[in-house]
């Protein structure tokens, strides 16, 4: 059977690096599951094992459509269900760079059909290992046992290394305070749950043992974990309080940036939960509560609202506030989580940086 697909191939590497991350992590947490393919739900992969691969030591994959579980179906979201080592979006960069053929003839549209007896390859080229270095890097911890860790980010500390940028992380941090680390959750990301970005500052939480960081995992799919932020927005919100409930995506010319973007285009859903905590002249200092967690999420979708976050570099527009910040003003106030091991639930509240500090002083003074 044949399969509605076409397009140019795209072997240009990747843009996809360094602060801005792939693979389900999103700026403020590992991007939400997506939905299983119609007819499978989320408890299909103990009922089809035999049709689930595994890419481990694989260089090219080669699968079958069966008809009864992927015709009609995505070719990403085909391709997600049966190979669950790799993530979704793993999987679509794959397609874009032609690397999945369809009956031999290489596919660069993720939305395209594939259909019972449709024969696929995925070639999966080969990763070029990071040897990650401890490095006795300051950490302020706000909680830690046997299995969990929180800490408090810094602005200006890029979570994990990337290609290019294999130092001076909070992993190679976490890798001096914590040796045994190495491993969990992945080689390059150890007891990474979830992040923020480079200039966001905040409650992070860190898994020492396997089991914790499934747990924990798990926690921030289901949004159980419960994420707070803070931010200095420009404008006054007509409304005290509010929902954005907007898809984001990638930005249909700039990849690197995330924008509104219809679904039926690539966008994915993303819920903001905002409220007013207190107003100061053209400026206002916001609470944010996270439904979902997509890539830049706060900061799109308060430039969205037309406040955008005071200092972003991205979605600002280069306004100025006269005050010398080394980020954007969003900080990772509050980490709600239920420990992974007893399931006692956890608060955690990060102190905002001095500069956060700094900038609603300066604020007060102007307007209060």
């Amino acid at each position: 059977m044949g399969t509605a697909c076409g397009g140019t191939v795209d072997n240009r590497p990747s843009n996809d690096s360094g602060d801005f991350d792939d693979e389900a992590f999103d700026d403020e947490a590992f991007d939400d599951p997506e939905p299983a393919p119609q007819g499978i739900d989320s408890a299909a992969d103990s009922a089809v094992d035999s049709a689930v691969y595994s890419v481990a030591d694989a260089a090219d994959l080669e699968l079958v459509v069966d008809a009864e579980i992927g015709g009609g179906d995505r070719l990403d979201r085909y391709l997600a269900a049966q190979l669950p080592d790799l993530s979704r979006a793993r999987l679509q960069k794959l397609i874009e760079q032609g690397q999945v053929r369809v009956n031999g003839v290489p596919c660069t549209s993720k939305k395209a059909e594939v259909q019972g007896g449709d024969r696929l390859t995925v070639s999966i080229p080969p990763s070029e290992p990071m040897t990650l270095q401890a490095e006795a890097i300051p950490l302020d911890i706000l909680f830690e046992d046997a299995h969990l860790m929180i800490v408090n980010k810094p602005v200006g500390l890029v979570v994990h290394p990337a290609p290019g940028h294999t130092t001076g992380t909070l992993v190679n941090a976490l890798l001096a305070h914590c040796p045994d680390l190495a491993g969990i959750g992945g080689v390059q990301r150890p007891g990474i749950v979830h992040r923020l970005d480079k200039d966001t500052s905040g409650a992070l939480a860190i898994a020492k043992t396997d089991q914790a960081h499934q747990r924990l995992q798990a926690q921030f799919k289901t949004k159980t974990a419960r994420r707070t932020y803070l931010a200095v927005v420009y404008g006054a919100p007509k409304a005290d309080a509010g929902t954005v409930d907007a898809p984001i995506g990638r930005h249909p010319v700039d990849r690197k940036k995330m924008a509104i973007v219809p679904e039926d285009r690539g966008g994915r859903r993303a819920v903001t939960h905002w409220q007013v905590v207190e107003r100061l002249g053209n400026y206002t200092l916001m609470q944010f509560d996270l439904e979902t967690g997509r890539t830049h999420q706060i900061r799109v979708h308060s430039a969205h609202l037309g406040h955008p976050v005071v200092g972003d570099p991205v979605y600002s527009g280069g306004k100025s506030v006269g005050v010398n910040l080394p980020g954007q003003a969003l900080h990772a106030w509050k980490l709600r989580l239920y420990h992974p091991i007893s399931e006692k639930e956890i608060e955690a509240i990060a102190p905002p940086p001095d500069s956060f500090a700094t900038l609603l002083r300066v604020l007060r003074q102007r307007f209060v």
